[in-house]
């Protein structure tokens, strides 16, 4: 009986090196492209990209002639973009840039390069989402009212609501979220308020002023957005909110999932509330989450504004609250 032998790895640094020697290389080449709108031509090897690559598999598998076979046009895809398609197919890896990653990313789609489309993808993704997200605090009014905000997935639509700079009143940032609900409602064929459960506990109901709290509070009859569960008999959920954030009371009524500080039951951590302010106006108006002044003099709409926040801790049975300065 034959003994299984060993696998032994060399190094792959070298072995990596010496396929990069080969892009593009007229030596031992026996393919030639012509690709872009510049008609570069580039030079491959068949047997490479036919095994790495179905798309190439199909588009080389006809046997070259005795002559000097005819170049493959590819025009579509710029020169700088099928070279690093090339790289990856040679050396399962890729140096990206900003300037060309989509135009990479859409020829790894074109040619079914799965794992390249990921790392096409994924590439700058956290950069990006960094400017994106700067933008949308410094125009939050503007973003909420466009079509791409109804299109957000709840997954991008997450980070979004737990800023803390958002430029924009909380009543508005719930009509917005409804707003979003209803489409994905009506696309996915499913309740408004299931639709919204996974984004609803970001909602900060205690920055709503008492009339905000109650026009809410019927419209969330009328149409169901934010579950509610009373804990003891009689009490009005979305009322006791009201009670809570002055420091009266349980603050137990408004179960939305977390969408309320201090929850002993639903255990999420307590949010800011709009309980008290002191000095000047609330930045951006009342309602306004802190950190969102970003404006004037560096930080603030109003330079001289002081705002100060009443905020309860998580772990307290029946939350109790405690003075915590706000961004001054």
């Amino acid at each position: 009986m034959e003994t299984p032998g060993l696998v032994v790895h060399g190094e792959a640094e070298p072995f990596s090196t010496a396929l990069r020697s080969l892009i593009n290389n007229p030596q031992y080449s026996d393919v030639r492209f012509v690709v872009g709108q510049e008609q570069r031509e580039v030079f491959a090897h068949r047997c490479l990209l036919a095994c790495r690559c179905n798309f190439f598999q199909r588009l080389l598998g006809m046997e070259p002639g005795s002559g000097v076979p005819s170049p493959v046009v590819l025009s579509t895809v710029p020169a700088e973009a099928f070279l690093a398609v090339l790289e990856f197919l040679y050396t399962n890896s890729v140096k990206l840039h900003y300037h060309s990653v989509l135009e990479v990313l859409t020829a790894a789609v074109e040619y079914g390069l799965e794992e390249l489309r990921e790392v096409g993808v994924t590439f700058g993704l956290g950069p990006l989402q960094e400017r994106c997200m700067t933008f949308i605090e410094a125009h939050s009014q503007e973003v909420l009212r466009t079509r791409g905000f109804l299109e957000l997935s709840a997954a991008a639509l997450l980070p979004l609501l737990r800023s803390d700079k958002l430029c924009v009143d909380e009543a508005e940032l719930i009509r917005a979220a409804r707003s979003w609900a209803r489409v994905g409602a009506a696309v996915l064929e499913r309740p408004v308020a299931e639709v919204a459960a996974p984004v609803v506990r970001e909602l900060r109901l205690a920055l709503l002023a008492p009339a905000e709290l109650s026009a809410l509070e019927e419209q969330n009859r009328r149409e169901p957005l934010i579950p509610v569960r009373s804990e003891e008999p009689g009490i009005d959920p979305l009322r006791s909110v009201e009670e809570g954030r002055g420091g009266h009371g349980t603050a137990h009524g408004l179960r939305a999932e977390g969408a309320l500080p201090g929850s002993a039951v639903t255990g999420f951590p307590c949010r800011w509330s709009r309980s008290w302010r002191h000095g000047n106006v609330m930045p951006c108006r009342e309602g306004t989450r802190p950190g969102a002044p970003c404006a004037a003099a560096g930080r603030a709409p109003c330079p001289a504004s002081i705002t100060a926040f009443w905020t309860c801790r998580s772990s307290d049975p029946a939350p109790q609250f405690e003075r915590n300065p706000g961004p001054t």
